[in-house]
């Protein structure tokens, strides 16, 4: 089921690129209202989601740097062992690894994650994210469903 790994280049790509547009255009911490609910808000994430560690003096970078390729390594030997069927369980790993590899892109190139997206309802803003923060939350609901919902048959030798 490695051919679906075309994904996982797909969101990186779609990642990095829509990163560096919103590094060139916008300014750091300036809201750019795209609608009511959703603003363009660059930013920097020196820590891992909603900004946990971020302030931690730095060696957090390289701990979910290492974090991430193990948990990437993980998943491709899952994506290798996968039955021909399971179609949606090998969507959401190549979701999962597309997210968290552009991430990781960022924390070795730049040494943090750069965010952009910021959905808010009145004065509450949910933790500005990325197309590949996105990929990630996707896939791992994809995952539960697969574990609640799918049955996965393998046959003893």
């Amino acid at each position: 089921m490695l051919k679906y790994l075309w994904l996982s280049l797909l969101i990186i790509v779609l990642d990095l690129w829509s990163k560096s547009i919103a590094s060139e255009y916008l300014l750091m911490h300036q809201p750019v209202p795209v609608f009511p609910g959703l603003n363009m808000t660059l930013m920097h994430n020196y820590g891992a989601a909603f900004s946990f560690l971020s302030n931690a003096g730095g060696w957090q970078r390289w701990f979910f740097t290492i974090l991430a390729l193990a948990v990437s390594a993980f998943i491709i030997g899952w994506l290798r062992k996968l039955e021909k069927q399971q179609t949606f369980l090998a969507i959401a790993l190549a979701l999962v690894l597309g997210g968290a590899l552009a991430n990781v892109w960022d924390r070795i190139t730049l040494g943090y994650v750069v965010d952009f997206i910021d959905v808010y309802y009145q004065q509450w803003h949910w933790p500005a994210f990325n197309i590949a923060d996105s990929a990630i939350c996707v896939g791992a609901v994809m995952l539960i469903i697969d574990a609640l919902f799918f049955q996965h048959h393998t046959e003893k030798k």
